[in-house]
């Protein structure tokens, strides 16, 4: 067994670095022929695949993305600070009221939160602003042949000419991020095959151009994943002086009585049920930092994006659009992080200093990092590029002096 295992690893030592000897084209065209032998099987046919990848070659910028995911290398204050912020909540209540009738329909279908629908909709593309701009087949191809989890990759990159070859999105407007979400509220390609509704009655499941199909599609997704209808995703909770958090964690459920039991007490004053629904203490900052006791639908949630952060974000978002307040207990850090106003002043007040930001969008680039950088090692402070209060504060002070 040992032996057979060594083989297997040596085996795929090799192939790796063969692929890496290989040109890039040839590499390319040699992995799109696989794919296409085994296309027949994922519904797709020969004759499909050819006219729907013709002239198709690699991106192979997207590899640089491949290791980076914000929810988790970002401070849970910073990533939370951009995600949940006033003109998000402010946008949120605007579009639940332009889309009350549709949001209604869909939560009334599929038994879920219509403002959490809404959240989603608000964290995955700025409520259609941001939906991304590489096209789906030259990312997903790229990523199918080229870097780590190819054989993920390669299953949806399989789904999305299921979904060309199906008519629902034209190949033109099949844009999205460059791991391949798509649409107002970014589902992947196997997702989109096996969740996706038509939500608007026009015959086509269509994420792209269609609010309605997205919103059913984002409640059927909920429903799908467990969602119960009529309970919270968890609350704010204050913790007993002392209170011993290796007992902490999502997954680590317990009947709520037990957490009340424990003098564990809800952040805003109403009492902690003590029952037995199951729910697991969430510490997303550690024990200094807001805790959480979260339930089914937090994991619901967290079957979206499984991330805790990412969760934490569009829970709290919700909550915001219903009229509740911010979190009662500060982040345990005294440089916190920036809404996405803040980020702008910031890109203007860098940009006025002569760094090339280029758009002020809000959205921290490269370049905004390295005059963020830049700036920190002249303020004398930690030069690790990271957008914080402290850093702008000092930036409006020297823009005030000049």
């Amino acid at each position: 067994m040992k032996f057979a295992r060594l083989v297997r690893c040596l085996t795929l030592v090799s192939t790796a670095a063969a692929a890496q000897a290989t040109p890039p084209d040839e590499h390319f065209g040699a992995c799109m022929a696989t794919l296409r032998a085994e296309s027949p099987s994922r519904g797709v046919s020969s004759a499909s695949f050819d006219r729907l990848t013709r002239g198709l070659v690699p991106d192979m910028s997207v590899l640089e993305s491949l290791d980076y995911q914000p929810e988790f290398r970002t401070p849970i204050w910073d990533y939370l600070a951009a995600l949940v912020d006033e003109e998000r909540v402010g946008d949120a209540l605007a579009m639940r009221e332009k889309w009350s009738d549709t949001l209604a329909a869909a939560a009334e279908r599929y038994r879920v939160d219509a403002d959490t629908v809404v959240a989603v909709w608000g964290v995955e593309s700025n409520f259609g602003r941001n939906f991304g701009k590489r096209p789906l087949l030259t990312s997903l191809g790229t990523l199918a042949c080229f870097g780590r989890r190819q054989t993920y990759f390669r299953g949806e990159f399989l789904s999305t000419l299921k979904i060309l070859d199906s008519g629902d999105i034209t190949p033109e407007r099949l844009v999205g991020s460059w791991a391949g979400a798509f649409g107002h509220t970014q589902f992947m390609p196997s997702t989109f095959l096996r969740l996706a509704v038509d939500g608007d009655g026009d015959g086509k499941r269509d994420l792209m151009d269609s609010v309605p199909d997205a919103l059913a599609s984002t409640a059927n997704f909920l429903h799908r994943a467990g969602w119960r209808q009529g309970e919270a995703w968890g609350y704010e909770v204050v913790l007993p002086p002392g209170f011993d958090t290796s007992v902490s964690g999502r997954s680590n459920k317990r009947p709520q009585s037990y957490w009340a039991g424990r003098g564990v007490r809800r952040a805003d004053g109403q009492p902690l049920a003590a029952s037995d629904v199951a729910a697991g203490l969430l510490l997303p900052a550690g024990p200094r930092g807001p805790a959480f006791l979260v339930l089914r639908n937090f994991d619901a949630i967290y079957g979206y994006n499984a991330a805790e952060s990412y969760a934490l974000a569009i829970a709290h978002l919700a909550d915001r659009i219903k009229g509740g307040k911010p979190f009662a207990t500060a982040w345990p850090t005294d440089d916190g992080g920036l809404s996405r106003r803040e980020r702008r002043e910031l890109q203007t007040l860098l940009a006025g200093r002569g760094y090339p930001i280029g758009e002020i969008d809000g959205m921290i680039g490269s370049n905004s990092r390295q005059a963020v950088q830049a700036e920190q090692k002249r303020l004398g402070m930690t030069a690790d590029g990271r957008p914080g209060q402290k850093l702008l504060s000092a930036l409006r002070t020297t823009a005030t002096d000049r």
